[in-house]
């Protein structure tokens, strides 16, 4: 007999399908079981042993799974957060800073997220080795900020990067490059989990190889499983042996992400005596962030509520800018003593995320994953801080890098920051098509980058390339027609303009 997820998700009040639903799962969960062991009985030495942590959490993520009946919140709980909850930054900052922040910093480790892939911006290899500005890549700067601040106050702030078995041999091999930067780098790897097939609910793979049929059956099972790989793989009992006792946690392609010394002091000098152990950077959501997860008061607890999480009926009150006003930017201070706390207890339970895939052959397969936010519930004294919109800077899409190589960054010491000479605090809505996406021909397009201190808007499509020192202004629409191209001459000034097809400049 063979069940479907839908089976199992089925509300049917008779007391027998109740009954036959707890066999099926139970039947499932042995098969699932089996076919770990089988997977396990392919693997040697220390991939064996690697891959028995792994499966020992992918098992309760499974058993949690498919126990789940419906949407993991209920609406009718959800409440705002309450006001000291979410602290404003300019009141953190007004504390000022002590004589010396060097102790706080000794205590501090910097953890990256480095475990994607280039690909959707056309790259192979790791994302944090595409070049961003000035030829320096993602980790670049990175390590650059990280110098900087061990040379400004001569401390020791280490960097240690989560990679995945996607990037880690790449990774390591460019690390080389750092010996004599001032840092000390770490890195460790999350777990890698099997895709299961949506139809039998059982692993796609038959054993643990990464090649040929086996390339796309395993993945990294999203960063919230950085707090099982991060104890897992002995680093984390090293940090704290060293005296080390926050992380700042962020995604290695937002460049807004910088430590800040007024979030840490207030971490190092609660006001109230009570030890913060986890403080999340929230910003104020506009239109382009109605998707992110927003910060809300749930049973008591400050949680963590992502739109995979709401009810369809209420998809669209999530994504209002006036009931969640807030997002959560991925920007994450967190206690490493509490960490290990919670990890010795088994007592941290993320919300699953579902994310459905298709591979190759056609295969419908699940994969289960969790946020590194949603633990926010399982810490003493958690906290949001709403931040400038400058400490949410992604480059998700060559748009994005678009914006941060343009004139409206200048770059120092790894960090950038918004130009002077801009007038609004806000980045200008840029959007590139498809002609754009992968950032090779995206660099074939500009000749340079242009000045872009006073543009509001920019929609490109079709054909379209840039000359040297072309300067945008205002709203700027340019639409080649299929079959068509554009070429912006070098020196063209467009302000408040509409391109279109046959090179016709119309005032916008």
């Amino acid at each position: 007999m063979s069940f479907s997820v839908e089976d199992l998700r089925k509300e049917l009040p008779n007391g027998k399908m109740a009954e036959f639903q707890e066999v099926m799962r139970q039947q499932l969960e042995i098969s699932m079981h089996r076919e770990l062991e089988k997977l396990l009985s392919t693997a040697t030495g220390t991939e064996a042993e690697v891959s028995k942590k792994d499966f020992a959490g992918f098992k309760e993520l499974f058993h949690r799974f498919l126990q789940a009946k419906g949407p993991s919140v209920d609406w009718a709980k959800i409440h705002r957060p309450p006001e000291d909850s979410i602290q404003p930054y300019d009141r953190i900052k007004s504390r000022g800073l002590p004589d010396s922040v060097a102790d706080s910093l000794n205590r501090l480790v910097v953890v990256k997220l480095n475990g994607g892939l280039g690909t959707s911006m056309g790259c192979k290899g790791p994302k944090s080795l595409i070049s961003v500005r000035n030829e320096n890549t993602f980790l670049d700067l990175t390590v650059q900020q990280i110098e900087h601040l061990n040379k400004t106050y001569n401390t020791d702030v280490p960097l240690v990067l989560m990679n995945s078995f996607n990037t880690d041999e790449d990774t390591k091999k460019i690390l080389q490059k750092y010996t004599h930067h001032r840092v000390k780098i770490h890195t460790f790897n999350q777990s890698r989990y099997p895709r299961v097939n949506k139809e039998s609910l059982l692993p796609v793979a038959t054993d643990l190889g990464m090649t040929g049929e086996n390339g796309d059956v395993w993945y990294p099972p999203g960063h919230g499983d950085i707090y099982a790989s991060f104890y897992n793989s002995g680093l984390l009992a090293q940090l704290i042996a060293e005296g080390k006792e926050y992380m700042f946690m962020s995604n290695i392609d937002n460049l807004g992400a910088t430590v800040d010394l007024n979030i840490l002091n207030h971490l190092m000098n609660q006001p109230n005596g009570k030890r913060c152990e986890f403080v999340m950077e929230v910003t104020d959501k506009t239109r382009a962030d109605v998707k992110g997860g927003t910060l809300i008061q749930y049973e008591g607890k400050l949680r963590l509520l992502e739109i995979a999480q709401v009810p369809k009926a209420h998809v669209d009150e999530f994504k209002s800018v006036t009931k969640f006003k807030i997002f959560n930017t991925n920007n994450l201070w967190i206690s490493l003593p509490a960490i290990m706390r919670l990890q010795e207890q088994s007592s941290m339970e993320l919300e699953i995320i579902v994310n459905p895939k298709t591979i190759d052959g056609g295969v419908n397969v699940l994969q289960l994953e969790t946020a590194v936010g949603a633990a926010i519930k399982s810490f003493d004294h958690a906290l949001g801080i709403n931040v400038p919109r400058s400490r949410f800077l992604p480059v998700k899409t060559t748009s994005d890098l678009l914006l941060v190589m343009s004139n409206l960054y200048s770059l120092e010491a790894g960090s950038l920051t918004m130009s002077k000479k801009r007038e609004f605090p806000t980045t200008p809505h840029v959007k590139l098509g498809s002609s754009f996406t992968k950032v090779q021909e995206y660099l074939t397009r500009f000749e340079s980058i242009p000045d872009m201190l006073e543009l509001d808007h920019l929609t490109v499509s079709g054909d379209v390339t840039f000359g040297k020192q072309v300067s945008l202004k205002g709203t700027v629409i340019i639409i080649a027609n299929h079959g068509d191209r554009i070429d912006i001459p070098a020196g063209a000034m467009l302000e408040n303009k509409i391109v279109s097809g046959n090179l016709r400049i119309l005032d916008h």
